[in-house]
């Protein structure tokens, strides 16, 4: 992504001059720390924010020394800081003074050469340095972000150098680019994305079947805003938690929230809207405009705090906003809103009662004008520098921005009779033209397309029709498009993926036809995705299926299945990137980017780096390199834990028995955020995430050993394996660490250059390692990347455990390994191969990264996309996975772990593993048997309840026929009207026996031995011998029940509840099971265990919890 770069010192110095005279904000300004007066650390990091101007963000400290300044320039929770320093012993003492203060991880330090900033470009807001040394200022330059501030101390000076925002950058400041309605940003810079600028949470929308989570998103002045449902995906009965989020656009880092009051309920039917959500949300410089609730005020907030400017009076029930020109035009409804709560009030079409037009000044708050109307049809409300247009119930009108006044109006025009939430009417102010339509009077649910679906182009000064054409089928579940890029108007036909996607160019006032292409490429089509098309300069953006880059001038398309926008909101083209908020989606699961992208074009820069690197030192020697004794045995004890999930296949078994009946030993608070424990060697071993630190405690007191810091998140336990303990991180090394005291032996640099990037509020490496590496054969292996699509692919590293050497290595990208062609001519329909990274596991044979095998070479074996045929299922490579990784801990509803070969994604695909193999989240298993806590088969598509038992079932269960039955779609459960109030659940019941075809349950074509209705929702499972121990959070709330009693208070009352029993209000349950299904035993905990965070060694119980502590519980007598 080019946005700025600097080649040269007399480049530097134009950039400099041009700073000086853009304004004074630009100047060069110098300063003497002594003249300030300032004598303590926090005086001068808040007098450095001061003369910056930095309000949040990213802030790189070079040469930070002690850490003491890097501490302090986290002025608040706003920004990350980044201490950077070549001394390795500064960084050593940095790291110990910033973790002292409890803020490591937010603030954090790591060494770097001292001349690269291991930084992508366009990432840091603001660099601060009392000593350059030898980093040259174009690389400063380099890793600023546009407006950013490089802050350099010289001579005891200090001397300020803003990086310009470049003018072929564009904003985003309204739902469809700005008040004029037309989706088009003027941004050259955009382009097919190949590189991940950064990624947030959530991880996924919560419901795909139910109102989507992403409501409106803009971005002006280097920011984005955001409103989104930020409720754990557990259940979408749940009470919604809308906020307003504040982001720095070119990092990530979240600035400030704000908590939505009431809004549209999250049980809205599939792909529903409302459209009109995303119109209450604009950004304006450093000021956003925002409905703070349904019927709440237009606000106006500190785009930089988040702080109420001003609430303007008068403008209750705001339904959509437009700014032009520094005045706020609103569109308000002054009936009463109530709150839709049985299926046919969800199920309601836009109510055409009257609106009103309020211009509001921005700055004041005056009310200039207020125009009452009959009707005012949903996002049609558009400005231009003249005036203001809408549709209404027949016509287009026009009103003069000065005073309201009515200008004109149009002939009638045709247009959908009725309007269901989802759809809104496609106005656009272009220059002299106003382009309309609004749909087919005869559209289904579905937006197929009738014959009266017309276009219409009018004389913006008239309303004079210029002329009418036919508007082919676009959009599914979203209005249609029109998009005017380079003064041609663009339509598509694109609804569904049988149609010939034709591209339309034509002359704005005339309507003739100047360009008309069909795609160039041959690729599965599946409906558009339920959001409106954008676009650039330079191309259109389809979704078609992914995210498409249509390039009109070359009639080029460049598909893009791995990624694509939320439902409802879509994409967002600004900043040179496209930015794509979480979905809910599981069509092409093991490829699909998941979380909140931010996907930048081709960088220049990124491929000479990388160069570089290669003649760089990748390993580099510690301590204790050569100083471990090696020895043979991999698991020296058996009854140890020395890896994730105790052994390379991830099974969670040990046959070391622990009794039934528990007591706890021992605590321990590390803090933070942990990861799963291994135990070997007589200690304990875990990870608090987001502070880099590996601990190892004494397995039999809990007491601290030691404690190593790496370079960024370890997000997983380390593997222990002969004295030595090894792991990954997210800085894109590994390491091994002397097992006894924590000494560095070796490092090595996985990744192919030394880069970090924005990263769920830290920075991470452009290609990370899971902590958890593989000891396969004596060789480690690991996998370093994200995706095979962005920043140049994957890489497979292999090494020697006990010396760091490089085995081997080989790319994993975007390319077939036959053919050579794109990854992506191997789909099939909903699928297409395994795209995305994770921890590795490992059968005896085959080593796996979700689904794909790879030889004892490290060779993708059989790159096999999966179909909907269930006998795919069967045969060699069963194994334990999850499509979404093992780290997954999001109780999402297209996502599961399966034992078995394959996963099959899309809408007629995600359940369809849980029906042929054994399914659930977590599982273990031994030789023979998978043990599991997994949804109901009837509950695994379109069921709005979700409800899970305990089960057994065999390794290789047996096969059995489905009886026809009615579709699980009866789990719906119709809410009553006066229904009951909704029952705690129900008892705990004993174990069903199953075995064999007559106790096969519905819907699925796998015997279990037995199953358990269980008041546990487990989010960590061990089975050690022959007992299974389960650990999580008590089930309060039967989801059937509470769905037919949705609208009563109480059943809200228990499903607020059930929120906070997630996030661990009530404790957790352990439950000690046989393996014939019996309980044993039962434990009331303090806190949740973390997600798959037990462990089962020397006859003990080891947990990871939620409240940072690790616990170990021994037998009672």
């Amino acid at each position: 992504m080019r946005l700025f770069r600097v080649q040269s010192t007399t480049e530097l110095l134009f950039v400099c001059l041009v700073i000086i005279g853009l304004s004074s904000t630009f100047e060069i300004q110098s300063a003497n720390a002594a003249e300030r007066g300032e004598s303590s650390v926090g005086g001068e990091a808040r007098q450095i924010l001061v003369d910056t101007g930095i309000q949040g963000g990213l802030i790189v400290h070079l040469g930070c020394g002690d850490g003491k300044l890097t501490a302090a320039l986290r002025a608040n929770d706003s920004y990350q800081v980044q201490g950077l320093d070549s001394d390795v012993d500064n960084v050593k003492q940095a790291r110990a003074q910033i973790q002292s203060l409890g803020l490591y991880g937010n603030v954090a330090v790591d060494r770097f050469d001292g001349r690269h900033l291991p930084f992508i470009e366009n990432l840091v807001n603001l660099v601060v340095a009392e000593d350059l040394g030898s980093v040259p200022m174009d690389e400063v330059v380099r890793v600023l972000c546009p407006n950013g501030v490089a802050y350099v101390r010289q001579d005891g000076k200090w001397t300020k150098t803003v990086k310009p925002r470049p003018k072929e950058i564009d904003e985003w400041t309204h739902y469809l680019h700005d008040a004029t309605n037309n989706a088009v940003a003027h941004d050259t810079v955009i382009g097919p994305p190949r590189h991940l600028q950064w990624l947030g949470g959530p991880r996924y929308s919560r419901q795909h079947d139910h109102m989507s989570g992403a409501s409106a998103m803009v971005s002006a002045n280097g920011r984005l805003f955001h409103v989104f449902d930020y409720t754990s995906p557990f259940s979408i009965q749940l009470p919604s938690d809308w906020r307003l989020t504040a982001r720095d656009a070119f990092n990530g880092t979240e600035l400030w929230q704000r908590k939505i009051g009431e809004w549209h309920t999250q049980m809205f039917r599939l792909k529903s809207g409302p459209a009109q959500l995303t119109r209450r949300l604009v950004a304006i410089g450093d000021v956003v405009y925002a409905t703070l609730g349904l019927e709440a005020p237009v606000s106006a907030l500190d785009a930089a705090t988040g702080e109420t400017i001003r609430t303007y009076a008068g403008t209750d029930k705001t339904e959509e906003i437009i700014y032009s020109d520094g005045v706020l035009f609103l569109l308000i409804n002054d009936s009463p809103f109530r709150q839709p709560r049985t299926p046919s009030e969800l199920n309601y079409d836009f109510v055409e009662g009257p609106r009103r037009i309020v211009a509001v000044d921005a700055d004041t708050g005056n009310v200039l004008w207020n125009q009452p109307q009959t009707s005012v049809l949903p996002i049609t409300l558009t400005a231009d520098d003249q005036r203001i247009l809408f549709c209404g119930a027949e016509r287009i009108v026009c009103l003069d921005r000065s005073d309201g006044t009515q200008q004109w109006q149009s002939e009638p025009v045709l247009r959908r009779k009725s309007i269901p939430t989802f759809f809104g009417l496609t106005l656009v102010a272009y220059k002299d033209v106003v382009l309309f339509s609004g749909g087919s009077s005869e559209r289904d649910a579905k937006n197929a397309t009738g014959d009266d679906n017309t276009m219409y182009a009018l004389d913006a000064a008239t309303g004079k029709q210029l002329w009418t054409a036919g508007h082919p089928a676009s959009g599914y579940k979203s209005a249609e498009d029109i998009l005017v890029v380079n003064d041609l108007v663009w339509i598509t036909e694109n609804t569904f993926g049988n149609q010939s996607g034709v591209v339309i160019g034509l002359e704005p006032r005339t309507g003739k036809e100047v360009k008309r292409f069909l795609p160039d490429v041959e690729t599965h089509w599946f409906h558009h995705r339920c959001y409106r098309a954008k676009a650039t300069d330079n191309y259109l953006l389809f979704s078609r299926t992914g995210i498409e880059f249509v390039d009109p001038k070359d009639e080029h398309w460049e598909c893009h299945h791995w990624v694509r926008g939320a439902c409802l909101y879509g994409i967002m083209p600004a900043n040179g990137m496209v930015y794509n908020p979480p979905h809910p989606c599981a069509c092409y699961l093991e490829a699909k980017l998941y979380g909140f992208n931010a996907l930048a074009p081709k960088r220049e820069s990124m491929s000479r780096r990388v160069e570089e690197s290669k003649s760089e030192t990748r390993l580099e020697k510690g301590s204790a390199y050569e100083q471990i004794d090696n020895r043979k045995s991999e698991i020296e004890n058996p009854t140890d834990w020395p890896t994730y999930r105790r052994d390379a296949a991830r099974s969670g078994f040990t046959e070391t028995a622990v009794p039934a009946e528990l007591k706890q030993t021992w605590s321990a608070d590390i803090g933070g955020r942990l990861s799963s424990v291994v135990v070997a060697d007589g200690k304990l071993f875990v990870a608090s995430i987001d502070t880099h630190t590996v601990h190892a405690l004494d397995a039999d007191s809990g007491e601290a050993v030691w404690s190593y810091t790496a370079g960024g998140r370890v997000d997983s336990p380390p593997t222990i394996w002969q004295g030595r303990v090894l792991f990954g991180s997210t800085d894109g090394f590994v390491y091994c660490l002397r097992a006894s005291d924590g000494e560095l032996a070796w490092r090595f640099r996985a990744a192919p250059a030394d880069l970090r990037m924005g990263m769920f509020q830290q920075l991470e490496s452009v290609w990370p390692v899971h902590g958890s590496v593989l000891l396969r054969d004596g060789e480690l292996w690991c996998i370093a990347g994200r995706s095979l699509f962005l920043d140049g692919g994957l890489r497979l590293i292999r090494l020697d455990p006990a010396t760091g050497r490089l085995i081997a290595e080989s790319a994993i990208d975007d390319r077939d390994p036959d053919s050579g062609d794109n990854l992506q001519v191997r789909l099939k329909g909903l699928n297409m191969p395994v795209a995305l990274n994770d921890v590795l596991s490992y059968d005896g044979k085959y080593v796996y990264m979700r689904s794909q095998r790879f030889d004892k070479d490290g060779v993708r074996h059989e790159v096999e996309v999966p179909t909907l045929d269930v006998s795919q299922q069967w045969g060699e490579g069963p194994h334990l996975f999850c499509p979404t990784g093992f780290l997954d801990d999001i109780w999402w509803h297209r996502s599961y772990w399966v034992f078995g070969r394959v996963w099959k994604s899309g809408a007629g695909g995600y359940f369809q593993a849980g029906r042929v193999a054994p399914a659930g989240r977590p599982m273990v298993f031994n030789d023979t048997t998978v043990y599991g806590f997994g949804r109901k088969p009837q509950y695994y598509r379109w069921t709005t309840p979700l409800e899970y038992q305990l089960f057994a079932t065999p390794k290789k269960p047996e096969r059995i026929s489905i009886v026809a039955r009615k579709p699980a779609r009866e789990a719906q459960a119709k809410p009553a009207v006066r229904p009951k109030a909704a029952a705690k659940r129900r008892p705990e019941a004993k174990p069903k026996r199953k075995r064999g075809s007559a106790g096969r349950a519905p819907n699925t074509r796998i015997a279990f031995d037995w199953t358990q209705d269980v008041p546990v929702l487990t989010r960590a499972m061990v089975l050690a011998d022959e007992t299974l121990f389960i650990a999580g959070p008590p089930e309060v709330v039967d989801e059937v029940e509470s769905l037919a009693a949705f609208a009563l208070p109480e059943t809200q009352e228990q499903l607020a509840r059930q929120t906070a029993v997630l996030e661990g209000s009530e404790g957790a349950l352990l439950w000690a099971v046989s393996t014939d299904g019996t309980k044993l035993a039962e434990h009331k905990l303090k806190s949740i265990p973390v997600f798959d965070g037990m462990a089962a060694a020397g006859g003990r119980l080891y947990m990871a919890t939620a409240d940072g502590k690790v616990v170990c519980m021994g037998s009672k007598k």
